[in-house]
């Protein structure tokens, strides 16, 4: 069997503890069981990446807010983020696996995600 390898797929995940990484990609969508909005930062290092969504509503803001802070992006009252800003931005994660249970099937489900965001 012969296994393709697309561009951006050359590397695993990052493995648990500290990184620093440069956010080399968003991409948009909404949240398949409450059609929350949110962005999801493809970040890497030379080790590998992790992808991690931030969704935008009250209880994802003050996330947002400390991805944009490490990065040394200010918000400002009145002015909106765009997260193309974000796209070769370097910062320092903490990465880790999270378990949860899944809503729609009630099985627990395991995702690797990056939190502890921290200027680089």
């Amino acid at each position: 069997m012969k296994i393709s390898v697309e561009k951006g797929e050359e590397k695993g995940f990052l493995p648990d503890g500290r990184h620093t990484v440069t956010i080399t990609s968003i991409e948009e969508g909404t949240s398949e069981h409450q059609n929350v909005p949110f962005f999801a930062a493809r970040m890497e290092s030379e080790d590998g990446f992790v992808t991690q969504r931030f969704y935008n509503s009250p209880a994802g803001h003050p996330i947002i807010l400390s991805l944009y802070s490490a990065v040394g992006i200010k918000p400002h009252d009145g002015k909106d983020l765009d997260t193309k800003e974000l796209v070769g931005k370097h910062l320092s994660v903490e990465v880790s696996d999270h378990t949860y249970t899944d809503p729609a099937s009630g099985n627990e489900r395991s995702i690797r995600q990056a939190t502890g965001f921290r200027a680089a």
